[in-house]
């Protein structure tokens, strides 16, 4: 471990060690949430998926951080990207138990609100992969634009709120490795199973938990475009 792995986690512990150990802080933490969840989305989002992407990058480049890379760019897209993930789970965890109810699963609504059961886990399976197929696969197409305009940008503020050239990003994307890597194995592999975990944990719960994996989400997306880096260069 280096001196900039353990400053990294020394950081990290800082910033995220009081919710945890403070109730104070984890107190008004839980109101502020309460009534203010897409602010606390934007939040959580922007701080935890930007973290888990100078994590990919620190496993794929060595470093935490580089010139381009733009923490800040990055750090406003996924916090709007969180707001976005927080609208789709209320409309999945909501939408989905009533569709399986209009299919024939009458107590699919009721079973979301029981304890832990057989049935409610497949409930929130069901919820979880009408989620990951539906809105993921368009989700992290639009990080993917997001990010390739922040690099070709110089990852400053300024560049980033210049036009984004959306259909040349298109054409020249990697969908070899966007389909075959990071629709056709994180989603089922793991976002299908994480996001069944999700909507089995209380309302309040949600979008933290889905903040926490956004790290996980984070280092996948980082990932993959390395390996996309890889493969166009051989």
């Amino acid at each position: 471990m280096k001196k900039q792995d353990l400053i990294f986690i020394l950081g990290v512990t800082v910033l995220l060690l009081p919710f945890f150990i403070c109730k104070p802080v984890s107190e008004w933490y839980y109101a502020f949430n309460a009534s203010h969840g897409m602010i606390m989305s934007f939040l959580k989002f922007a701080v935890l998926s930007t973290l888990g992407e100078m994590i990919g990058l620190r496993i794929s480049s060595g470093v935490y951080n580089r010139r381009g890379f733009g923490i800040l760019p990055r750090m406003l897209v996924w916090g709007v990207l969180g707001m976005g993930i927080n609208i789709a789970m209320i409309i999945f965890s909501n939408g989905t138990p009533v569709v399986l109810q209009y299919l024939g699963m009458q107590d699919a609504v009721q079973v979301m609100h029981e304890m832990l059961s057989w049935k409610k886990a497949g409930v929130a399976f069901a919820v979880s992969v009408s989620m990951n197929t539906l809105f993921a696969p368009v989700f992290m197409t639009l990080h993917k634009v997001t990010d390739i305009h922040i690099l070709t940008q110089g990852g400053t503020l300024r560049g980033f709120f210049t036009p984004i050239h959306i259909r040349e990003i298109l054409i020249n994307l990697n969908w070899g490795v966007l389909w075959g890597f990071v629709f056709k194995k994180t989603i089922p592999l793991f976002w299908y199973p994480a996001h069944t975990i999700t909507f089995l944990l209380p309302g309040n719960m949600r979008v933290l938990f889905a903040a926490l994996l956004g790290v996980v989400l984070g280092v996948l997306l980082a990932v993959g475009a390395r390996m996309g880096e890889k493969n166009t260069g051989s």
